[in-house]
């Protein structure tokens, strides 16, 4: 059974970085889909960042040009770096895999972490 565990989350003032970390366990297919979403209070969970080989990464608009999604197969590891916060970036972020199409539909991802907070203050 796939497991993930984010960290990497904290506190920052805008225009600072973070790197957040998902270590995967288990055994996830080569195909998997792997994708970072985030969620704010009284707001609907966003995907923000996707990879999957051979397809490459691809970001929501409101991220392009500041975050960088990537990973690692052999230390089965998803990283997400965050350059430029700014506080809408304030959410939880979590990391989630599907070996389905990589889509950004929530019910998509079959497996999910319980989430790292990132809070950027203005």
């Amino acid at each position: 059974q796939v497991q993930l565990v984010e960290s990497g989350g904290g506190s920052v003032q805008a225009g600072g970085s973070l790197r957040l970390s998902c270590a995967i366990s288990g055994n996830p297919r080569y195909r998997t889909c792997m994708a970072w979403f985030r969620q704010a209070p009284g707001k609907e969970r966003e995907r923000v960042a996707a990879i999957r080989s051979v397809v490459g990464e691809t970001y929501s608009d409101s991220v392009k040009g500041r975050f960088t999604i990537s990973k690692d197969n052999t230390k089965k590891i998803l990283l997400l770096q965050m350059n430029s916060l700014k506080p809408e970036d304030s959410a939880m972020y979590y990391c989630a895999l599907t070996d389905m199409w990589c889509n950004d539909f929530l019910t998509n991802y079959q497996f999910w972490g319980q989430g790292t907070q990132v809070t950027v203050f203005p």
